[in-house]
């Protein structure tokens, strides 16, 4: 077989897209809210972002969602943008490097097993071995000065990505709408939800954003949200889930580089060694869905394609 068709551009697109888009939301956060509000900043992002897909949709002639669709879209548009991403990008305001965010949002997966428990999912001991490692980085991670100079964005951190991993298990039983209508629909209450929580919480513009801070929210509506979730999207269909899922030990690593690199974040000794024992804890409980055929493994939800942006 010619390796062209073995290794399609367009796949490897997708997994690029995924694994450097996503990772470098981070920093792109980090960039924003040095100009923006933060969660104004999210708000008006994921507006922009749900407007744009929710007129495209329409436009391709994909019915709206019903009222007890735009609800339930609307509780789970709550618990990952405006309680789990809008956590993130407070906590990196607060002073949370990039690379430290991406490494403790990696935790979802711990979480998502744990409260899977409460849904009646069975856990193989191979999880629980990976939950219990997962915690253990948890506790190196917080040892690190980074969150242990901020502790207000520790505390976020990890709610961000509780309420992410309870909100991707809970919207399984909620009548979302079809498809990518989903994504529209949370990312356009989530946004709602996030600029309401801005003027509740006395957020100014004290002055207009810099064009560092422009590209930054740009980069984050068309490249964090629209091409990163279609790529996430094709590979669901031709990839097997926990490949297209591999983005949770991938991203932190890209994250951490990218903050290095550009801007000046220093990375400690436990820190280090958090992220190896939290990327070996995801990758642990990610190998029994590798063992399954892919039409045994179950389906993540359209939800998680937005853990990083």
């Amino acid at each position: 077989m010619p390796a062209s068709r073995r290794f399609p551009l367009l796949l490897i697109g997708a997994f690029l897209a995924l694994y450097l888009v996503w990772g470098s939301t981070y920093l792109a956060i980090r960039i924003g809210v040095e100009s923006w509000p933060p969660l104004l900043m999210a708000g008006v992002r994921f507006i922009i972002a749900g407007s744009l897909l929710y007129g495209f949709l329409r436009w391709r002639g994909v019915p709206a969602p019903t009222w007890p669709q735009w609800r339930a879209a609307g509780m789970i548009g709550f618990l990952l943008l405006s309680c789990g991403n809008g956590g993130v990008t407070v906590a990196e305001h607060a002073g949370v490097a990039s690379g430290v965010a991406a490494l403790a949002v990696a935790t979802v997966p711990l979480f998502t097993l744990l409260f899977g428990l409460f849904f009646g999912h069975r856990t193989t001991r191979l999880e629980w071995a990976g939950i219990a490692m997962g915690l253990v980085g948890i506790g190196l991670l917080n040892l690190g000065s980074n969150l242990q100079a901020s502790p207000l964005g520790a505390a976020l951190i990890i709610f961000a990505a509780a309420s992410w991993a309870f909100g991707s298990i809970w919207s399984r039983n909620l009548p979302l709408p079809p498809g990518p209508m989903a994504s529209a629909a949370e990312m356009l209450v989530g946004g709602a939800a996030l600029l309401i929580g801005s003027a509740l919480s006395g957020e100014r513009m004290t002055q207009m954003p810099t064009a560092a801070g422009w590209g930054a929210l740009m980069y984050l509506v068309f490249f964090g949200s629209i091409l990163a979730f279609s790529a996430y999207m094709y590979l669901l269909k031709h990839v097997r889930p926990a490949a297209a899922t591999s983005y949770a030990y991938v991203n932190p690593v890209v994250a951490v580089l990218l903050g290095m690199a550009f801007a000046g974040e220093q990375i400690g000794a436990e820190e280090c060694l958090a992220m190896a024992v939290i990327i070996g804890a995801v990758v642990l409980i990610g190998l029994p869905q590798w063992r399954k055929p892919a039409v045994a493994a179950p389906a993540p939800t359209p939800e998680a394609r937005l853990q990083s942006e």
